[in-house]
């Protein structure tokens, strides 16, 4: 290991990620050190970790390098390996862009979910292809305390159960998970965001993430979200042969969600480098003792 290791700070829309530049992956990010850089008292502190790592350096991303040259080799803050995440890709493309990597336009990431198209704009926004969304059958219920609600039941890759509510603080204090039913709907646990209308096409959300709590924001999130408002609304691109957008607030910021006829649904929103650094290689040693 050298004596330190490069790193940056970024986020979008509050969700904040520790950025660690490994084009030819020399570094070892250990589940330990990921999490030790991850902790915001004694490390750097982040909802995960962004690792960059050119695709044909990375044995899960060698199948991709034809399409993507850069892999996102994602993890959680707890040190867990995760296939996607959907504020992450923006701020990874921002990170690329930053690094004279890459310009504006159009660009394609490789994640452990596939390859991602992406835009960077002028304006500075970051547009990811999401894929589309699944909508299992069945009722789903979610509750708070003495109140429970309907929720939609939408995949996007990760599950997600979808409440309108009248007032975004019945959603509680989100420390723990929501409880739902039937416990089959979700055996593996389940994403639950709560949502109150703002206007036409035009909602906002809290989330609890699973084994995480209450964050400042969630890309599939928003994008279920988009999705449970556009049916609830009557609307669907598939039927229609329209495009349908819906403006998405969350706690850390704004996201535009966009589904097309085809299915494919587009995030849009910002991605921000906030600072560079190194890492001392003898606190990471010391932080994993």
């Amino acid at each position: 290991m050298s004596t330190r290791i490069a790193f940056l700070k970024g986020h979008g829309t509050e969700n904040d990620f520790v950025i660690v530049p490994d084009p030819e992956n020399a570094v070892d990010l250990s589940p330990a050190a990921v999490a030790a850089l991850c902790d915001r008292r004694a490390g750097i502190g982040g909802d995960g970790l962004l690792h960059v790592v050119r695709s044909a350096a990375h044995p899960e991303a060698k199948a991709m390098a034809s399409e993507a040259e850069w892999f996102m080799d994602y993890r959680n803050g707890d040190g867990s390996i995760a296939e996607m995440c959907g504020n992450g890709v923006r701020v990874f493309a921002r990170y690329l862009q930053h690094a004279g990597h890459v310009g504006e336009g159009d660009l394609a990431v490789a994640t452990r979910g596939g390859v991602k198209a992406v835009h960077i704009a002028k304006d500075g926004d970051v547009t990811v292809g999401m894929g589309r969304a699944r909508l299992p059958e069945g009722e789903v219920t979610v509750s708070v305390g003495e109140r429970s609600w309907p929720a939609r039941n939408v995949n996007m890759g990760n599950p997600h159960a979808v409440a309108f509510v009248d007032d975004l603080a019945h959603a509680g204090d989100l420390f723990t998970p929501p409880p739902f039913t039937p416990a089959a709907a979700y055996p593996d646990g389940v994403n639950v965001e709560f949502v109150a209308d703002r206007g036409p096409r035009h909602v906002a959300l809290r989330v609890h993430e699973r084994g995480v709590g209450e964050t400042r924001s969630c890309g599939t999130g928003a994008c279920a979200v988009a999705v449970a408002t556009a049916r609830r609304d009557g609307a669907d691109p598939a039927v229609t042969g329209t495009p349908v957008t819906y403006t998405v607030d969350l706690p850390g910021g704004r996201l535009l969600i966009t589904e097309h006829p085809d299915g494919q649904i587009e995030m849009t929103g910002p991605a921000v480098i906030v600072a560079t650094g190194e890492i001392e290689a003898d606190w990471l040693e010391n932080a994993l003792r």
